[in-house]
């Protein structure tokens, strides 16, 4: 199992939405970044994500899993773009801010840190235990 983090604007698709779709889940559609879209099509079934609201929270706020691999994006009739399925499995009790993970030294090389603006980014397993904790929840 690998660990990601996908970014969503809260306004257009929050956490309460992925929810609100689930066991069916929903569309990681929309992105439009070869090297994020590169990585969806890494994704195995199982797969986890943090589950981060980008612009006001800039929080991870709930981890989802990776229900259908990648496939062709609804929302785009260009065949160079696809997408995975996620559903939601848990709600951070804590969410975990840019600022937290910006003040944790062991973060330091968290993509999210490093490279913020790209839409789905890899976490390594020391990234997940650390942010699961920092949340809550126990990896």
């Amino acid at each position: 199992m690998r660990f990601w983090l996908l970014k969503s604007e809260p306004d257009a698709f929050s956490w309460d939405d992925l929810v609100a779709r689930g066991s069916a889940g929903e569309e990681w559609n929309g992105v439009r970044n070869y090297q994020a879209r590169n990585m969806m099509r890494e994704m195995a079934l199982g797969d986890r994500a943090l589950f981060y609201h980008s612009q006001k929270d800039k929080a991870i706020v709930g981890i989802c899993e990776v229900i259908a691999l990648a496939h062709p994006d609804s929302t785009s009739t260009d065949p160079r773009w696809d997408c995975v399925d996620v559903r939601a499995c848990t709600a951070l009790p804590r969410p975990v801010t840019l600022a937290d993970c910006k003040a944790e030294p062991r973060l330091a090389g968290m993509a999210l840190v490093r490279t913020p603006r790209l839409s789905v980014q890899p976490v390594s397993p020391d990234e997940w235990a650390l942010i699961c904790d920092m949340g809550g929840v126990v990896p």
